[in-house]
């Protein structure tokens, strides 16, 4: 397994062989590679300045193009490995009329989908834009005590549920946030709370008052998943208080 550094300026990781690649992809939830031929091809300046200002994620590129068909590119390209829904967002450069610092910080910071993601006007188009429908949502207001140790536990839970649920956190003290939390029929005092939203049927449900342990919301997604809690809402049977 090669990983390299590259010269000072730029100040990013060279992934030489596939190994390398692949540890580098695994090494967080969300990372980025840009494949380039060398630092002379289109878009590698851009991409340096753009990666230093979205310091979250790790970066890195790959110039040994022999690897390149290993992860499905054939040209330059820049791209976002995620984890939570195990997906690989290309940007191919070739197709990229206007290349800019500015353009390439948005499409990272859009595809920066984590095991948990933080809703807001920015991080919604990349969660509605993956092919995973359902959200698991955990609508808590930040400040209180427990809303890091919510974050935390619901975090540890997701790896479960890759490809079924984005679990999504919703701060409820930000104004903007009221319509969703309206949506779910909650208000920020009725916070913590728990939420699932399915985007294929646009369906939402609330898990019953009680303790957010891990045990508890894990049941609920499988409650979902096994089509329980459709077919509660259907019948009627579930009640107008948790809807």
């Amino acid at each position: 397994m090669a990983i390299a550094k590259e010269k000072a300026d730029s100040a990013l990781l060279s992934l030489t062989d596939s190994a390398a690649v692949e540890a580098f992809v695994e090494s967080a939830d969300v990372v980025i590679i840009g494949f380039f031929e060398g630092e002379d091809s289109h878009g590698y300046k851009e991409f340096v300045a753009a990666v230093k200002q979205v310091e979250t994620i790790p970066a890195a590129v790959c110039k040994e193009k022999e690897i390149w068909a290993d992860i499905s590119i054939a040209s330059d390209t820049i791209a976002l490995f995620r984890k939570a829904d195990n997906h690989q967002e290309n940007l191919l450069l070739s197709q990229v009329k206007k290349l800019d610092t500015d353009g390439l910080v948005r499409f990272f910071t859009i595809n920066e989908l984590r095991y948990i993601t933080e809703y807001n006007q920015v991080t919604a188009v990349g969660l509605f834009n993956s092919e995973v429908a359902v959200h698991l949502l955990l609508f808590a207001n930040r400040g209180t005590k427990e809303y890091s140790a919510l974050k935390d536990k619901l975090a540890a839970l997701a790896p479960e549920f890759t490809g079924k649920f984005l679990f999504v956190l919703v701060n409820g003290a930000v104004k903007a946030n009221a319509r969703s939390l309206d949506y779910f029929g909650l208000k920020s005092r009725d916070l913590p709370r728990v939420g699932i939203y399915d985007g294929g049927s646009d369906m939402q449900w609330v898990m019953p008052e009680g303790e957010i342990s891990a045990e508890r919301v894990r049941e609920f997604c499988e409650s979902f998943l096994r089509g329980d809690l459709k077919e509660e809402k259907q019948s009627g049977e579930a009640t107008k208080t948790e809807l």
